[in-house]
């Protein structure tokens, strides 16, 4: 039986749209391919003394280009919406030819215009279930981004990468959280009312549109509605978390304050399913959650210093719940009553 959405369209689409990197020459390539993997590797102590936080040894990070990016997250995409081609919701049309044909084409679109935007990504959803899970850095759009900004393109090449480590080290050590953000996506993408051809169309226009409509209204029970909240809150944390660790950088980035200000102002998002659960949620289109996020951090700290944020890490009972990413005393109170 055909699927539901033809990936291989959805990934030549995405390809062939993309824009075009800066222009560079092979040599000018080639340096900052080296230049990225040195950034990359040089932030993993730092980032580990900031966190005080351990991971196992990782591969090094990845450079790709824009069509790798797309390839990597065109596979993710289909292996969260896989349980929507499942049983029940293969019948009613939704996995036609030419419905399959218009997902792939709409999430192409979508993915060829974001791949233009991220400057590195974590992959927290690998492409392959039991694939390894790779930091990338997108090597056209941080030397089109630094260009643009006017910033010191070490400084903030370094400065990518504290982020994307972060995000290795919050999953690396503590491997129940990668199972854990897998399981919150799976239920949430079953919990929806919604066929595959319809998510998929939505998925496009949420990526695109930052004011689009979302999804909540296909959560039909309290339940799914408060795992949406939840898997929301952990988005924030996770961003926020690395947000904070760019921010304690200057040692090793001396210019991190100006970078943040620069930042700020073209901030376009973080990797696919940062795009994906935030706007397409409907309930981040001004990342409020990536600040929200570091200010819980910034606040849990201040209130019982670094070891005792760290406890966040400890399971699923210990995540901010929703009402308490902007409510930081009373996470602290409810982990200190465990």
């Amino acid at each position: 039986m055909s699927e539901a959405v033809d990936w291989g369209l959805a990934l030549a689409t995405g390809v062939r749209t993309a824009s075009s990197g800066p222009e560079m020459s092979m040599t000018e390539a080639a340096a900052e391919v080296a230049a990225l993997r040195e950034a990359a590797a040089a932030v993993v102590e730092p980032v580990a003394g900031i966190t005080a936080l351990s991971a196992p040894e990782a591969p090094p990070a990845v450079v790709v280009d824009r069509a790798e990016w797309i390839r990597s997250n065109a596979g993710a995409l289909r292996t969260v919406l896989t349980p929507l081609t499942d049983g029940e919701r293969q019948v009613g049309g939704f996995a036609q030819p030419v419905s399959s044909r218009l997902a792939g084409l709409q999430l192409g679109l979508a993915l060829g215009w974001l791949s233009g935007k991220v400057l590195g990504q974590y992959e927290a959803l690998p492409a392959e279930s039991d694939g390894p899970q790779r930091l990338l850095l997108v090597a056209p759009n941080i030397v089109q981004a630094a260009t643009v900004m006017g910033v010191d393109e070490h400084d903030f090449r370094l400065w990518v990468c504290m982020h994307e480590e972060t995000h290795r080290v919050q999953f690396g050590a503590h491997p129940w959280l990668s199972e854990y953000f897998a399981g919150e996506v799976a239920a949430l993408v079953r919990g929806l009312d919604v066929g595959p051809a319809e998510l998929a169309a939505r998925l496009a226009s949420g990526i695109r549109n930052a004011d689009s409509g979302g999804v909540a209204g296909w959560l039909q029970s309290p339940q799914m509605r408060s795992r949406m909240s939840g898997l929301m809150a952990l988005m924030s944390l996770l961003e926020g978390h690395a947000d904070w660790v760019m921010d304690q950088s200057e040692e090793v980035v001396p210019s991190a304050a100006r970078l943040r200000v620069a930042f700020e102002q073209r901030r376009r998002g973080g990797g696919l399913f940062d795009a994906v659960l935030r706007r397409l949620l409907g309930l981040d289109a001004k990342l409020a959650q990536y600040r929200e996020g570091a200010a819980f951090t910034r606040a849990v700290i201040d209130q019982v210093g670094l070891s005792g944020f760290n406890k966040v890490w400890s399971g699923p009972a210990t995540l901010p719940l929703a009402g308490e990413i902007n409510d930081s005393t009373a996470w602290v109170a409810r982990v200190r009553s465990m």
